[in-house]
């Protein structure tokens, strides 16, 4: 390897070096009250608990279908034979990025309550620091394991003895997302299922039924609830945005792999490494940006989204640059093209997150009017949300097709002629690279987010003086939008990653063709007429395989693909619902039983409403899973490599709106409930308060279960579709 690919793993070690001081430093910080370590303590031993119990679970489905992928690769021969480590690597550091950074997060919501103690800027700091080593581990780790990848496989397959073997590596190497996928997957819609049953109890019988205020220490579920926002927001999200990077990142090598292996090996290996230098520089600027996020007493909302968004920003800006300068270095052809795909990608980012930030966060009409809108009930709250929600999604399908268009065009030398299609899509997968590249401090701001919301629980329960409440509210509020803007950005990273991996799969049919079904001369329909697969184009295989729109399997593919979404987004709205209804009756059981929770002279049961969540979570979350990873086996046997890529089309249009449609409207009903405790429209307590808090329940999983699962969903389908694609060629039945 050239003495520049070091890089990529000296920054993620980086990473993992600077995520360990923000650890360090955070434990140093007090706790605070005795009570206030004892509240930190419930959570920590719940939310580990949790995460015990789910690993079990996860590590059984892992080995049955690393089982499964054994047969196929080495008694069926028709799939990669390095498909079954790979699958264990990528779950196992996709499951690790998301237990250190909910570690993380139990130890610092309690020091964060503590530190806003003495001011808002303390408390800004422990808590967004804290994030920051969600978002370092799970840069660290994804680059240290592509990396690890490319060094072994170039072993095994030496790039420069065969121009073939960089497009074996790749192609290889993209199949370890299919771990990381089914992890985050699970991480999502498990921890999703938890935290909303939790949230939807405390919420319909704490503050409605029994009129206490949120976060009580009296209401049973408050502790589940907090356990909830680590292991589904912290743990889940990190999980999610892991294989998100790893996705783009893999992709993206592939696709530069086949681009450019007409203009020699040297090049088509710079546009291999291009993306992982890229994100190696992006990790030092996030690094630089983690240390400019600070802010001043008494500041303002816009103040303190200014505050991170200074950080954000420039780290955005100076990774612009660098990715020129790393271009340049590379020598890789049209290299300011190729540029303009990055910057497109990044652009389109933060124009997601600016989106995402006007239709959910308080301080902008969409979610005051839906505040106002409770002055006539719940039903106009619910209307209002939803329209806002529907209307949202406009901006970010807009922004995500200028941002595919600009990119293919930048990098096809603004041609849409088929000769320059790889080029274009190389271009599509790096734009994603330019929009993850500084993910590090991205993801930090989201993961802040919920170790604010404990904050503000510890707080409360702790009974802390009203002006540290006041700040931690502030804090929450702040981190409730960051949130919104987060899954956003990850909803969006996810539309043009799992792009960019439906072309890598083209890729990876012709490397079955040639490498793994010992057909290298199949003769093919392409073109220019027949031809051997080894000699085949990525045009000559879209030919030979139909793949048109006048062609009934790519139509009916996808419909299945659009059916896909809504069935899972079903599935797992109904699981919360399920889930809930025994959280609502355990609580209202414990109100009823155990005398003296009102008059706080009793403790209640925390313990059995974590067990009742993390039980229904564990039982919820299989099936919604398993349907993700085998419609893409079925549609291939049935319809063929045509029919995978019209369901794959289908799933990430319908997907991408969906996701954004949940994911907006869930957090403006939550927004709109803060609006109104914040003193408007009656404050807490009133009747308008009453109605925001039913909009916020209806929108609970909404925005924290089906929601940013469906982005899991569209890359693990797609992934899926990859790793079995030796079944949609050998054996479809159309």
């Amino acid at each position: 390897m050239p003495v520049i690919f070091w890089l990529a793993p000296f920054s993620s070690l980086l990473a993992l070096g600077f995520a360990y001081y923000f650890y360090k430093n955070m434990l140093k910080l007090d706790e605070g009250t005795d009570i206030m370590k004892k509240i930190a303590k419930h959570v920590r031993d719940g939310a580990s608990a949790y995460l015990k119990q789910q690993y079990k679970v996860v590590f059984i489905v892992f080995m049955i279908i690393t089982l499964i992928f054994v047969i196929l690769a080495y008694v069926l021969k028709v799939q990669n034979p390095w498909v079954p480590f790979a699958f264990l690597t990528g779950g196992f550091f996709s499951a690790l990025a998301g237990f250190f950074g909910m570690k993380t997060a139990t130890y610092a919501s309690a020091r964060a309550a503590n530190a806003a103690r003495h001011s808002l800027d303390a408390g800004l700091r422990v808590a967004f620091r804290s994030g920051a080593v969600m978002g370092l581990v799970v840069v660290g780790l994804g680059l240290l394991d592509i990396s690890a990848w490319l060094l072994v496989l170039n072993y095994i397959y030496p790039y420069a003895a065969e121009t073939t073997n960089l497009l074996v590596i790749t192609t290889t190497m993209l199949t370890f997302g299919m771990g990381a996928s089914t992890q985050a997957l699970f991480a999502r819609v498990g921890g999703g299922i938890f935290t909303k049953a939790a949230d939807v109890g405390a919420d319909l019988v704490g503050k409605v039924e029994a009129g206490i205020p949120e976060d009580d220490p009296r209401n049973p579920a408050t502790i589940a609830d907090n356990v909830g926002d680590n292991v589904g927001d912290v743990a889940g999200m990190g999980a999610d945005l892991y294989e998100s990077y790893c996705g783009s990142i893999l992709a993206t090598a592939a696709l530069g792999a086949a681009a450019f292996a007409v203009e020699g090996t040297g090049v088509a290996l710079n546009a291999v490494l291009a993306p992982l230098l890229i994100a190696a520089l992006g990790i030092i600027l996030s690094i630089i940006g983690i240390f400019l996020v600070r802010t001043k007493e008494g500041a303002t909302q816009k103040q303190l989204l200014s505050s991170l968004g200074r950080g954000v920003n420039v780290s955005a800006f100076l990774i612009v640059l660098a990715s020129l300068g790393i271009l340049y270095v590379l020598e890789i052809p049209n290299y300011l093209g190729i540029w303009g795909s990055i910057v497109t990608g990044l652009i389109a980012g933060i124009a997601i997150g600016q989106s995402t930030e006007y239709y959910t966060s308080s301080s902008f009409k969409p979610t005051q009017r839906i505040a106002e809108s409770t002055k006539t009930g719940p039903a106009t709250v619910i209307i209002s949300g939803i329209g806002t929600g529907f209307v949202s999604v406009t901006f970010p399908m807009l922004i995500v097709a200028t941002a595919i268009t600009l990119s293919y065009l930048f990098a096809a030398g603004f041609s849409f002629d088929i000769v320059h299609i790889s080029k274009g899509l190389y271009g599509i997968g790096i734009a994603a690279v330019g929009m993850l590249a500084t993910l590090g401090i991205t993801l930090a701001t989201d993961a802040y987010g919920p170790i604010a919301d404990n904050a503000g629980g510890n707080a409360e329960m702790s009974h802390l003086e009203p002006e540290v409440r006041k700040r931690t509210d502030a804090l929450d509020s702040l981190g409730n939008t960051t949130a919104a803007t987060g899954k956003g950005f990850a909803i969006g990273s996810a539309a043009l990653t799992a792009l960019a991996l439906l072309a890598a799969y083209i890729e990876e049919v012709k490397m079955m063709f040639v490498e793994y079904l010992g057909m290298p001369n199949f003769i093919l329909n392409g073109v220019a007429g027949n031809i051997a697969a080894k000699d085949a184009t990525f045009m000559d295989f879209i030919y030979h395989y139909e793949i048109t729109l006048m062609n009934p399997r790519v139509i009916v593919g996808a419909f299945i693909g659009v059916m896909a979404t809504f069935l899972f987004s079903g599935m797992t709205m109904n699981a919360v619902g399920r889930a809930a209804q025994k959280m609502v009756d355990e609580v209202r059981r414990q109100f009823r039983e155990i005398k003296g929770i009102m008059q706080g002279t009793a403790e209640p049961d925390y313990a059995r409403c974590v067990a009742i969540s993390t039980k229904a979570a564990q039982q919820e979350m299989m099936i919604p899973s398993f349907v993700a990873l085998f419609i893409p086996v079925g549609v291939g046997l049935i319809f063929g490599v045509s029919g995978v890529v019209g369901l794959l089309v289908g799933t990430i249009t319908s997907g991408f709106a969906l996701a954004i449609f949940m994911a907006n409207a869930g957090g403006a009903w939550d927004n709109a409930k803060k609006y109104i405790e914040e003193g408007n429209f009656g404050g807490k307590g009133s009747e308008n308060h009453k109605a925001a808090i039913i909009g916020d329940t209806v929108g609970d999983p909404f925005k924290d279960t089906s929601g940013p699962s469906i982005n899991i969903l569209i890359k693990l389908m797609v992934m899926a579709s990859v790793v079995t694609v030796g079944i949609a060629i050998k054996y479809a039945l159309l």
